[in-house]
């Protein structure tokens, strides 16, 4: 399995890479989160899955409803010099709260605001590992 594939003069990362990159950073952030806050409530019956699930339901909302909701807010996000962002993630996590049901609660304001900033950092990170990646293969080929 290529890390890298380059087709027609562009450079990508395997999307399966990418995948599992955000999956693992995820769910470091849901453990840290769950462990630093007494707020952040994890249905200890079935922990594991309950991780999984979240850690899904996140990556799948992140792909697709984020990207619509960042360019419905660019105006806001503008004039508050990017500091509406961590709101558009506090919303996907009250998503996937909702989504999740009694098996995920989000129940502190300040919680959720420091998850969503966790949440930014971890994609932050991910982002410069795959853009280093693909600079470091754009300047041997």
């Amino acid at each position: 399995m290529k890390l890298v594939i380059i087709e027609k003069n562009k450079v990508r990362i395997n999307k399966l890479f990418d995948w599992f990159l955000h999956m693992i950073g995820y769910t470091i952030v849901f453990f840290l989160a769950t462990s630093l806050f007494k707020s952040v409530h994890i249905n200890s019956e079935h922990k594991y899955l309950i991780y999984v699930l979240i850690v899904l339901i996140i990556y799948f909302l992140n792909k697709t409803v984020k990207p619509i909701l960042v360019n419905l807010t660019i105006p806001i996000t503008g004039i508050t010099l990017g500091l509406f962002y961590p709101c558009i993630n506090m919303f996907i996590l009250k998503l996937v709260d909702w989504i999740m049901g009694s098996h995920f609660n989000l129940t502190n304001i300040y919680a959720t605001f420091f998850l969503a900033i966790l949440l930014s950092v971890m994609n932050f990170i991910a982002e410069e590992i795959i853009n280093s990646i693909i600079k470091k293969v754009k300047a041997h080929a």
